[in-house]
């Protein structure tokens, strides 16, 4: 029996290397930290960002695997949901703009003006969205 237990845990930490990696890779191969970097005029701190992307990684795997419980109270898990949000949105513009899908897709309808429209249109949707998702949860 705890032949099959050891070959599901090898078997979950191989599969969370492999997807954990692809990760990394995705984001070193983007150049989206040393985009970042430049786009804030941080280059010097490069090195920084990168250590704080690996850890970050390993923080949410383990909190992931083991559901640690922190006791932060309201203001943290506002705190939290901000940092989660600014990273996520971020992360997702960054992926837009390196592989210019904007362009493309503003290209496809034949878009003149009204792209900043666009973006915050695209962006209020997000947020509408995140906070379906938040206040009604899984089950609308």
């Amino acid at each position: 029996m705890w032949i099959r237990e050891l070959f599901a845990g090898l078997l979950g930490f191989a599969s969370g290397l492999a997807v954990a990696g692809g990760m990394f890779a995705l984001l070193i191969a983007l150049g989206v930290i040393s985009r970042f970097a430049g786009k804030t005029h941080t280059a010097a701190y490069v090195i920084h960002y990168e250590n704080a992307a690996a850890l970050g990684g390993i923080l949410g795997n383990l909190f992931s695997v083991y559901q640690f419980r922190l006791p932060i109270g309201i203001p943290g898990v506002i705190a939290f949901g901000l940092f989660s949000g600014v990273f996520t949105g971020t992360w997702a513009m960054a992926l837009t703009e390196i592989v210019d899908a904007v362009p493309v897709f503003s290209r496809r309808i034949r878009l003149k003006t009204g792209m900043p429209w666009l973006i915050l249109s695209m962006a209020l949707g997000r947020a509408a969205g995140a906070w379906m998702h938040a206040y009604f949860g899984y089950g609308w």
